[in-house]
């Protein structure tokens, strides 16, 4: 006669489970487990050493230590982006303004010089300003404001057919709110380079 067996349940450790005992299949389990942590933890290891590079150049090395240099991260030379980002595309004017300050006059120092190195490049100035006074005169002031940096551009020898202007008055402001630190930011002329 055979030896009647209890039910089977499966977190008793001397039972089988299946064909398999259950302590072949934890240590089975806890082996793949351990494999694969370590698996893990060598590919974060690995991506890791990969995300920053050390500048040896300021950490006070001896003499004859190499030195490595990186170049900042910005936009591309000759591009939309680097003209927007760092030589500026923008000058503010003060209220019923249409003179540009020293400041202006600085951005679009700047401005002339991007689009002498970059020649096949072109202007359209848009002249803006804030939410105050009548449609149409503040169609004319931005008008005047356009023509004033186009003007401006020209004395520093970018060609007159090389620079387009537009206003839009208030119809399109940047900051929305009726309070002088916006308005201020209203009151502008934007070179878009095309």
């Amino acid at each position: 006669m055979s030896e009647a067996r209890p039910a089977f349940h499966p977190f008793q450790a001397d039972r089988p489970l299946f064909r398999t005992g259950r302590t072949a299949l934890t240590r089975e389990f806890f082996s793949m487990m351990k494999y694969g942590f370590l698996g893990a933890a060598a590919a974060v290891m690995m991506l890791s050493a990969c995300s920053t590079t050390p500048d040896t150049g300021a950490s006070g090395a001896g003499a004859g230590a190499a030195t490595t240099t990186t170049k900042a991260a910005g936009p591309a030379a000759g591009t939309v982006a680097e003209f927007q980002q760092v030589v500026g595309d923008r000058v503010f004017f003060d209220y019923n303004e249409y003179n540009l300050s020293s400041e202006a006059r600085a951005t679009l120092q700047k401005q002339a010089s991007w689009l002498t190195r970059y020649p096949t490049f072109s202007l359209t100035v848009e002249g803006h300003a804030d939410e105050r006074g009548t449609r149409e005169y503040n169609l004319a002031l931005g008008e005047r404001r356009a023509n004033a940096v186009r003007e401006f551009l020209a004395s520093q020898g970018v060609a007159a057919n090389r620079v387009k202007t537009v206003t839009y008055g208030k119809e399109r402001p940047t900051c929305t709110q009726s309070t002088e630190s916006c308005w201020s930011q209203n009151r502008r002329g934007v070179s878009v380079p095309q």
